[in-house]
């Protein structure tokens, strides 16, 4: 046996191959969502870019091929079940969309907690019960259908100022357990929960509540990371490639945290 015999492949291309199956990312447009899609076409897939900003999402489309933009708002049952009736097949769903909110519990109104839990989780479950039959459909002898939920570090860990977020990602992260556990062998979900990760998301953020001090505060974001950076997009997009392929045809109703070290410190 020779030497290339031992060696390991060099390119990711060669790994956690997703040829042949067909994915749908929410908010795909940008940020992680737009790494993911990216990642998973790089992967093989055939990529639905849903998202609310269509022409964003069409452009990204253009931009790679092996995708196509898809009009959705995860908030209206009737969006949803317009997008279903496009899809011929489903194999892999990421439910990638959310907002956030800044603000202790005092400081946040009814309206600003029902708009977050109605974007951030009533959606996720309106969205995966509008695909699940796609999903069960396109399982076969060889896999089952993949969900990968977005969550959030903030569902694990109190983050000041951050009452109704933390709310919405840990019921994210509930959600993927329960159903993990209730379709144990026709569907696979699991979820990740990134740190913080340089995206529109954050520089949205800071623009809005940190406009004066937004490189001081970028700071103290990078710090509260042991690894002293914030995340890159790809990084998280990477973890969703590999949970919706066969290598991790062993893994469901599990939470991977891609934070820099976060909720270890």
């Amino acid at each position: 046996m020779n030497d290339s015999e031992h060696s390991t492949p060099k390119t990711g291309d060669r790994v956690f191959r997703l040829d042949g199956r067909h994915a749908l990312v929410t908010g795909g447009a940008s940020g992680i969502g737009e790494a993911t899609v990216k990642e998973l076409v790089r992967a093989g897939a055939f990529v639905w870019i849903a998202d609310i900003n269509l022409a964003a999402a069409e452009t990204l489309a253009a931009s790679i091929g092996s995708s196509r933009a898809i009009p959705l708002d995860v908030t209206r049952p009737d969006s949803i079940a317009a997008a279903a009736v496009q899809l011929k097949r489903l194999d892999i769903l990421v439910n990638n969309a959310g907002i956030g909110h800044v603000g202790s519990i005092e400081a946040t109104e009814p309206e600003d907690f029902d708009r977050v839990l109605n974007v951030n989780v009533r959606a996720v479950y309106l969205v995966t019960r509008g695909l699940l039959p796609l999903l069960f459909a396109a399982a076969d002898d060889r896999h089952v259908g993949s969900i990968v939920n977005i969550g959030s570090v903030a569902g694990q860990v109190g983050i000041k100022q951050r009452f109704a977020y933390c709310t919405s990602k840990g019921a994210v992260l509930a959600m993927t357990r329960q159903l993990a556990v209730e379709y144990p062998k026709t569907l696979r979900v699991n979820a990740i929960c990134p740190g913080t990760v340089e995206t529109p998301f954050v520089e949205a953020y800071l623009e809005k509540f940190h406009k004066d001090n937004k490189e001081e505060t970028r700071a103290q974001l990078r710090a509260r990371q042991p690894i002293g950076r914030l995340g890159r997009p790809e990084e998280v997009a990477s973890m969703v490639r590999y949970l919706a392929s066969d290598e991790a045809a062993f893994v469901t109703g599990s939470l991977f945290n891609i934070d820099g070290g976060w909720t270890a410190a």
